[in-house]
């Protein structure tokens, strides 16, 4: 299910909420299935993204996580998806329809088959997607990005963090001489 937060004007805590959800619902699975080490691969992470085409291309990129992860063939056999109930109109008491997705058309099944086939085009024409919210903190247009990046003094995209790639093919200038180093033991 994909949820979209959008800020008021009085702040919200949108980080906080689902770090709750995420530690109490981690602790309710390592509890029932003794599990042990890490639950979640990565952490919370949200991103700033325009309410235009890159809002429903977010979305299909969220229902397409199934099929990139090869849980499943297409997108509407992954059972916890709002996909069925986008594309297909299955009920789903849980999901308030965007605007956005609204905007495909004002028809409803017009609507769901625009939908299908964006997402379907998404497959095809962009490998699912793969990659392309990796590192992101702004996904929209060029003035889009350039707006937020101003705005609020943050880069697109999140730099790598340690060591740069290559770092051991570096050749040391001076040769190591292991007469020079006299190693001690040292005790705890």
């Amino acid at each position: 299910m994909c949820i979209c937060h959008e800020p008021l004007e009085e702040g919200g805590g949108l980080s906080e909420i689902m770090k709750g959800i995420n530690l109490v619902y981690a602790r309710h699975y390592k509890r029932k299935y003794s599990h042990t080490g890490h639950f979640w691969q990565d952490r919370y992470k949200s991103i700033i993204i325009s309410k235009d085409r890159y809002l429903l291309a977010c979305g299909s990129y969220v229902e397409l996580n199934p099929v990139r992860a090869k849980m499943v063939e297409d997108p509407k056999d992954y059972r916890w998806s709002s996909y069925r109930a986008y594309a297909y109109g299955r009920r789903d008491v849980l999901l308030d329809k965007h605007p956005v997705y609204l905007q495909l058309s004002k028809e409803e099944g017009e609507r769901r088959k625009k939908y299908r086939e964006y997402v379907r085009g998404m497959l095809k024409e962009k490998e699912g997607m793969k990659g392309e919210m990796d590192r992101r903190i702004v996904y929209g247009g060029e003035d889009f990005v350039k707006e937020m990046m101003t705005t609020y003094n943050i880069s697109e995209k999140i730099k790598r963090m340690g060591r740069q790639r290559g770092w051991m093919k570096i050749k040391r200038t001076v040769p190591f001489n292991s007469s020079i180093v006299k190693a001690e033991p040292i005790y705890l």
